[in-house]
């Protein structure tokens, strides 16, 4: 598996939240690098501190992404959002709102001091919800500025197995998370994992690579990777993550 087998990304944040490109200079890009498809996925309300999405920017939003598809016809864009997974594993947004998404990145961004037990029964929690897809940067590690929260990941590897959802490789390089060490334990469960920027501007997309060779590191191929199949197919595995149950 090479850079050039990455057909798309997930996990964005424009200017409507904490990024500094617009979502048109994110789309803008993504087609001009050569991918079929973005995902975006600004900050959800919990997360105020980088201009979390409230009820009212969620409808503001989904205007601007309809209003690029029309514009940017041969780049897919996928509405999502990185919903926050509170401290009791519940996500940000009532279920009224987060059946609008295409598809929803939970992540933890708080609480980091949970206990072992506690943090996996959260994040366990959070991927049983029918709306959850992916687990965004699963340990919540810094590099050099800040270890990860406690948490069994194989554990939890077996709960996206279980309720068919999937996992984040952070190609961000202060991240690198999901850890090449846990790889092969997901592709034995037969985990789908994504490969994603966590871009913040135009040049987070530029981080791909790295999250490529974690990928590498850990055994993976293609086979393993969402973002190596199609926009039709990345479609198919966010609606079949509707599976689950809250």
């Amino acid at each position: 598996m090479t850079e050039k087998d990455i057909k798309g990304f997930f996990h964005v944040h424009t200017t409507d939240s904490d990024g500094l490109s617009s979502m048109e200079e994110i789309v803008r890009v993504t087609g001009q690098s050569g991918y079929r498809y973005v995902g975006i996925t600004d900050h959800s309300q919990s997360a105020y501190y980088a201009g979390g999405l409230k009820a009212g920017d969620l409808v503001r939003q989904r205007k601007e992404v309809e209003r690029l598809r029309k514009r940017y016809p041969r780049v897919t864009i996928f509405w999502g959002i990185e919903s926050d997974i509170l401290s009791d594993g519940a996500l940000d947004y009532p279920p009224a709102l987060l059946r609008e998404f295409d598809f929803i990145i939970v992540s933890i961004h708080s609480r980091f001091d949970l206990s072992k037990k506690e943090q996996t029964r959260r994040i366990i929690k959070a991927l049983k919800n029918p709306y959850a897809t992916l687990l965004g940067h699963p340990t919540g590690r810094l590099l050099k500025s800040r270890p990860g929260y406690e948490v069994d990941m194989i554990q939890v590897i077996d709960a996206a197995a279980d309720y068919g959802k999937g996992i984040e490789i952070n190609s961000h390089p202060h991240r690198l998370d999901l850890d090449w060490r846990f790889c092969p334990y997901a592709r034995e469960k037969g985990v789908l994992l994504a490969i994603n920027p966590d871009a913040h501007s135009t040049g987070g997309i530029q981080t791909i690579p790295l999250g490529v060779a974690v990928a590498r590191k850990g055994g993976l191929t293609k086979a393993n990777i969402l973002n190596t199949r199609s926009a039709r197919d990345v479609a198919r595995f966010f609606s079949q993550c509707r599976g689950g149950s809250e």
